[in-house]
């Protein structure tokens, strides 16, 4: 959008001012457009195994958490780190779709494009691989009493 040539006659500077404001409308929609969207944004991962499944919002929040009856097998410290790390890993995809957002809405201002999308890489960085799976049967049968089951 250039700037608007002021001053040079009446006829032509009142041109100017409506194409000038209009630009501004519409970049404003833009923007609006964007929020709506990036708010709207959501992120679902499932652990590996497969018996965590989580949820998160834009703002990275768990909006949604299922944990499958698998869950019975394992420590409760295990379970802790499915969520928490699929949580994380479900985190670090919002950065993606904001922008694919940034770009198809805003795209011609690269500074504020790089500047949100810096903002959400910094919070949901990539987070550290899962651990390695544990034998769930092994340790069932080292771990539990079975007449607990």
């Amino acid at each position: 959008m250039s700037e608007p040539l002021f001053g040079i006659d009446g006829a032509r500077t009142e041109l100017e001012l409506e194409r000038w404001a209009a630009g501004v409308a519409a970049k404003a929609e833009r923007y609006q457009d964007m929020q709506r969207q990036v708010t709207a944004v959501t992120s679902t991962e499932s652990s590996r195994d497969g018996i965590v499944t989580v949820t998160v919002d834009s703002a990275g929040a768990l909006t949604d958490l299922r944990i499958t009856d698998q869950a019975r097998t394992l420590p409760g410290a295990e379970i802790a780190a499915l969520v928490l790390n699929t949580m994380r890993q479900a985190q670090s995809r919002i950065t993606a779709q904001v922008t694919e957002i940034m770009q198809s809405t805003v795209g011609e201002d690269a500074q504020t494009v790089d500047a949100v999308v810096s903002s959400f890489r910094q919070r949901f960085p990539e987070p550290e691989p899962e651990p390695p799976q544990h034998d769930h049967v092994r340790e069932r049968r080292i771990g539990y009493n079975e007449e607990w089951d």
